[in-house]
């Protein structure tokens, strides 16, 4: 194995802090059982973050389009349990596989054009498939959604209950199978490509390597991740409906990675949990005005740093350092 092998190999290996980040994660529905069900949304939503990290911070495609896929493995999931089988662990692979689908189809759109044409043709994806939802009422149930989604046991063992610590522990298990997954591919000779493209897209192409394709498989691997939170989402919930898709989805969980970072995995789970809870407290405080507050805080995110902004010794120093 040659050094760049090693170093690859090096980066993907779980430093000794980050198994314990995940049993405490995995600890917190037990620890915080009122909390079980923020715990589940926090999982779901930091695999969708992910997800979008993949392509935006690995290979630099912009998208506002990406609820598409979220909102493709959700509805997925959710008829297959109420029209074929009620299995859990079936319906993600559903959903898995039926937004995986969809990403390769629509993986041409971002290979050529600008930021600002991706930006908008993958917004128009998104909006097309809402309506689409939305005209298919017969099938997706409209604006009223998909009522009657009952999960069954998952493994034959756990019961969806009300407590909400099942499906905060099966979301959890999801997220870190794929984090997993996708942090061995980051730090894979494909992944080095990805950061080639991202860097300098003609100089990639100059020195062979084969960008359209790249783009077309990370793309595909991204809308599959994307559909698996989607299928969380409605599996655990029973319920679909048009907010799936809706524009808020895609501009949320790229806000999620403007608090988080881009570039690193962990960015989307930590944007993930810094938004769900600022969301959740804000709101209760001031039901009416609780974005407001988050869009403050992102102006001043942007202001100072993310560096800055956690470290708060630093805001009157010269130059910024301590």
């Amino acid at each position: 194995m040659n050094a760049p092998q090693q170093s690859l190999l090096n980066d993907s290996r779980f430093r000794p802090w980050e198994p314990v980040l995940w049993l405490l994660a995995f600890a917190a529905p037990v620890l915080v059982p009122s909390h079980a069900s923020i715990i589940n949304e926090i999982a779901i939503v930091a695999l969708f973050a992910v997800s979008l990290d993949l392509i935006l911070g690995y290979t630099g495609i912009v998208s506002l389009g990406h609820a598409a896929f979220f909102g493709m493995g959700g509805y997925a999931a959710a008829l297959f349990a109420k029209l074929v089988m009620p299995d859990p662990l079936v319906g993600l692979a559903v959903g898995i596989v039926t937004a995986t689908l969809l990403g390769a189809a629509c993986s041409f759109t971002i290979m050529r054009g600008s930021d600002l044409t991706r930006l908008m043709v993958t917004l128009g994806v998104g909006l097309i498939l809402l309506e689409l939802a939305n005209k298919l009422d017969w099938l997706t149930g409209g604006a009223d959604g998909l009522q009657g989604v009952v999960m069954g046991p998952l493994l034959g063992q756990f019961e969806f209950d009300l407590s909400g610590r099942t499906a905060a522990w099966y979301s959890l298990t999801v997220l870190l199978a794929l984090f997993v997954l996708l942090r061995r591919v980051v730090h894979s000779p494909f992944g080095a490509t990805l950061k080639a493209i991202r860097d300098n897209r003609l100089r990639a192409m100059a020195i062979g390597i084969p960008v359209n394709r790249k783009l077309a498989v990370v793309y595909t691997l991204a809308a599959g991740v994307a559909g698996a939170a989607g299928a969380l989402m409605t599996q655990t919930t029973g319920f679909a409906s048009l907010d799936l898709f809706e524009f808020h989805r895609s501009a949320d969980v790229m806000l999620i990675l403007v608090i988080g970072g881009t570039g690193w995995l962990y960015g989307g789970v930590a944007g993930a949990i810094v938004f769900k809870l600022m969301q959740d407290a804000l709101s209760s405080i001031t039901p009416q005005y609780w974005t407001f507050w988050i869009g403050l805080f992102l102006v001043v995110l942007v202001l100072v740093g993310r560096e800055r902004l956690i470290r708060p010794w630093t805001w009157f120093s010269r130059g910024g350092k301590a």
